[in-house]
Formats: C-alpha cells, structure tokens, sequence
C-alpha cells in the first residue's frame, strides 16, 4: 500500500513530518509539494490518524494498491460545475432574477443525495421562466471561472494522448463554449429552451442525469473503442456518482460527503492537477 500526501504550499518537510506516522520503506519527492509514501504500516485506526492529521495541515492524503501511472488510461470525464469551473451555472443564471437563495437550496440537496436530479432541474429552471436570455452570456463572461489546477490538469492529459469529456447536468450554452475554448473532445448536457430572446423555464428533450451521464461515458468509451476501467471520471455531487462508479479511477474533487465517500481519490485541497501528481 502506498500513500501520496501533496498540498498547495508548505515544502517537503511539513509532508515529511506526516509521512512518519505511515513507516514507510521509501520516500519519493513528486514535486515541491507532494511526498508519495511506499509500502507503508495500514491498519483503519492508522489511517484515521493521518487523514486527522492531512486534514489539519492542508493536506490531501490519497492510498493506492502500487504505483498506478497517467499512461494507464485513455479518457478523461469532467463533470462542470464546480468540478471544471468553481460556480454552478444555473445558481448564477438566477442570480440574475433575484433568485438565487431559493435555486442554491434545491441545488445543494441535489448535490448532496437527498433529492433526483431530474426533479431538481425541472424545478430550477421553471424558476428561470422569462430571463432574458442574455444573462446566459453575462453569466459566462463574467462569473465562470475554471477551478484551480484545471488548466495545468488538461494539458498534462492531452500531453499523455488522453481524449477528454466535459459531461454536465448544466447546460449545452457553458459545455460548448468550454469545449471550443479548451480543446475538449467531447462534451454533454441539456439544452435549455429559448423563444424570442426569453428562457422558456424548460429545457429541450430529456434531461442529463446520474444515468445519461454513466452511460455518455460508456458511449464515448465505445467509441474509441476502450473499456470504462480506462477512464478517469471527475466530478463533485451525487448525480456524479454513477458515472463514477464505472471508471477506472474516480476522483472526488473538493466534493460533498457522499461522493468523497464512495471515490478512489478525494481532493480538497490542491486543485485539479493533483490527479497528475497521483499518476506520476
């Protein structure tokens, strides 16, 4: 069993001090600021300790079965909001109207398990009924960030031959723009409806959910002719769970309680580069 500890600053030594309550057989440097920690002491109580004492230092700590390397893979699937970009897209298209309390509130539940994300959307953007559809573009020029790390995270992807997909519960006007923008290979999410200039509070044909995200991936699996084991699948709520679960690696990303849970790798604190630091 080995164990990766990295954060965002601090050096080597802070990791160092951590790394000592594993008794590892060997200390490999990944970087300025991430220790990969090799045939180390596991037990659940001790493990309790060092992710007590990550999670106090700011630290990410990520056990893996041997060395598992970036060239393993040939797919990358990114859930978007606030897993690719830091904002959820329809909370700030309601902004707009003066309601984002009561979007964010039926979002979180969403997010968190306790209530179908069919229902959810369906309820959200009735709520968006009669925006004017302008606010979509004000919303991505001027709220939509990419999540730390994001950049650096693709470029390491592509350089090492992966294809990559952006696959949302959001909407096709933030996907297709990302897409171009990035270089994305593929991309998924509902459309929403807009009639003379207005959105219509409706969205066209049915709905990206936890079950069309899990099968996107196995479409686009298929069609470059690999298995879902040799994808890697990113995301941060429960509607990203079942895509999750088929991947080959399933990376949690600054995520909520049930997902960190149920994922290989949860990252909460460095950004979306820290996959390539684990797969060094």
């Amino acid at each position: 069993m080995n164990l990766t500890l990295q954060g965002l600053d601090g050096g080597i030594a802070r990791l160092e001090r951590i790394a000592a309550l594993a008794g590892p057989a060997r200390l490999t440097p990944l970087g300025a600021n991430a220790l990969r920690c090799e045939n180390i002491s596991y037990s659940a109580g001790l493990r309790q300790t060092i992710e007590v004492a990550a999670q106090a230092a700011q630290l990410d700590a990520t056990y893996m079965m041997g060395v598992r390397r970036l060239d393993e893979f040939k797919l990358v699937a990114m859930d978007m909001d606030s897993t690719l970009i830091t904002i959820e897209c329809i909370d700030e298209i309601a902004d707009m109207q003066g309601l984002k309390p009561q979007v964010a509130e039926i979002t979180e539940a969403a997010m968190r398990g306790e209530l179908e994300f069919s229902e959810s959307l369906t309820r959200r953007v009735a709520l968006l009924a009669g925006l004017d559809a302008a606010a979509l573009e004000r919303v991505y020029a001027e709220r939509l960030r990419l999540s730390p790390g994001a950049e650096n995270m693709l470029a390491g992807v592509k350089a090492a031959g992966l294809k990559t997909l952006l696959v949302s519960g959001g909407f096709t006007f933030f996907t297709d723009r990302l897409k171009e923008r990035l270089g994305l290979d593929y991309s998924h999410a509902n459309e929403l409806e807009i009639v003379d200039g207005k959105l219509t509070g409706r969205v066209v044909g049915g709905i990206v959910d936890a079950e069309e995200k899990k099968r996107t991936v196995e479409r686009v699996c298929a069609e470059l002719g690999i298995h879902p084991s040799q994808a890697i699948v990113m995301g941060d709520g429960a509607n990203d769970l079942r895509m999750m679960s088929i991947a080959g690696l399933s990376v949690a990303f600054r995520a909520k309680p049930v997902v960190r849970d149920q994922a290989d790798v949860a990252l909460n604190f460095v950004g979306l580069d820290g996959v390539l630091t684990l797969l060094a």
